[in-house]
């Protein structure tokens, strides 16, 4: 059973939510204690905290998260109505594989009985192992990173919170669809690895390209399975992370915004919170990135998959290339591009033949400029 990797919540934090006000999250919540864990028949979200941090280079056992769980059950919710259940933690095991493994099993479980787990703790390399828990899902996997690296390394390289993505891009089985980072720092990623992704056709946004508009995310964000936020993309004056300074990054309302942009997408089924400073300060932070998450999920328009275009409006984009077909929803105002699928392309690829855009797109394509997500789906041979 998966869920014997996971151990209870601490006693002191237990006794501190029950004695929150009975509107609190806490109240609406149910804890993993030692009574077992919580039934997970008719809950829609489990939060699940990971204490092993070895991937920044630290030692064994080095946060606990009560801070961030503090924080978070002394909130009060939306006019939310799923069942939020805390599976307690995953400890370090022996080895960082062990980890891991532990949270693939989780995971999987979780997503097979349609659960969105929210990961919080532990270095960015926790990301491997969610990543690892769709091989048995059978499906290719979009990921999003929000992040001010790419965190390459080389292929022989220990797995760490540095080098985990190409981990992700090589090791088999290779699940991996598409990878896009929102809010990349140029002067902390080689110009290597930058003309990389670009060669892959992954999409990477810069920092001040998202803060200048931040809706160019929400397609992006749109169309991901598992999204990941490595809280060092964080200003720290904004964050309170005083452990690891970093004088630029989005502030606290635009990453809340980016949460709730994957909050309200159709398709993520996983989100995760890593490399924070495990502190009091950034523990706030953190709390209302997982608030605005969730709201975003109890906001969800059931758009995706689409089983009737009826509910769309349908535009055709004459180009020196071929039309291009263009919908919009009349229910929430967002965009897609048809992506034409030939016969005989792998299953698993042929799941999804929209793909999320913004209504630039659309004024961008009637100026004859042809839609830059089209051309990287065709490079990777999809149509």
């Amino acid at each position: 059973m998966a869920f014997e990797f996971l151990k209870p919540l601490d006693a002191s934090f237990l006794e501190y939510a029950g004695g929150l006000s009975v509107q609190s999250l806490a109240a609406k919540a149910v804890f993993h204690n030692e009574s077992g864990v919580p039934d997970i028949d008719g809950a829609g979200i489990a939060i699940i905290g990971v204490l092993d941090n070895r991937g920044q280079g630290e030692k064994k056992q080095g946060i606990h998260l009560n801070y961030i769980r503090r924080e978070f059950y002394s909130l009060y919710p939306g006019n939310w109505n799923k069942k939020i259940i805390d599976l307690g933690n995953i400890t370090a095991g022996e080895t960082l594989t062990d980890t891991y493994y532990a949270i693939k099993e989780i995971v999987a479980e979780l997503i097979k009985n349609k659960i969105i787990p929210i990961i919080i703790g532990g270095s960015h390399d926790m990301a491997y192992g969610v990543y690892r828990a769709y091989d048995r899902l059978e499906q290719m996997v979009n990921y999003v990173s929000i992040d001010s690296r790419f965190d390459l390394g080389s292929e022989n390289e220990p797995l760490s919170s540095r080098s985990y993505l190409t981990r992700i891009i090589v090791d088999e089985p290779n699940n991996l669809f598409n990878y896009s980072n929102i809010g990349f720092q140029t002067y902390y990623n080689s110009q290597e690895e930058i003309d990389l992704l670009d060669k892959l056709y992954f999409d990477a946004y810069r920092l001040g390209e998202v803060c200048r508009n931040i809706s160019v995310a929400e397609p992006v964000l749109r169309d991901a399975d598992f999204v990941s936020v490595d809280m060092t993309s964080v200003k720290s004056g904004d964050s309170g992370n005083i452990v690891k300074f970093n004088p630029n990054g989005f502030d606290g309302k635009e990453i809340c915004t980016l949460a709730r942009y994957a909050g309200i997408s159709d398709k993520v089924t996983s989100f995760g919170i890593f490399n924070h400073a495990d502190t009091k300060q950034e523990s706030v932070l953190i709390s209302q990135v997982l608030w605005y998450f969730i709201e975003g999920v109890h906001y969800r328009s059931d758009e995706y998959p689409f089983v009737s275009r009826e509910n769309y409006i349908k535009f055709i984009v004459p180009m020196e290339e071929g039309d291009v077909v263009f919908f919009k929803s009349d229910k929430t105002d967002r965009w897609w591009i048809e992506l034409p699928i030939i016969q005989g392309t792998d299953n698993k690829i042929m799941r999804s033949t929209l793909l999320p855009c913004s209504y630039e797109d659309y004024l961008n394509a009637c100026d004859n400029e042809y839609p830059e997500k089209l051309w990287k789906a065709q490079r990777k041979h999809i149509i």
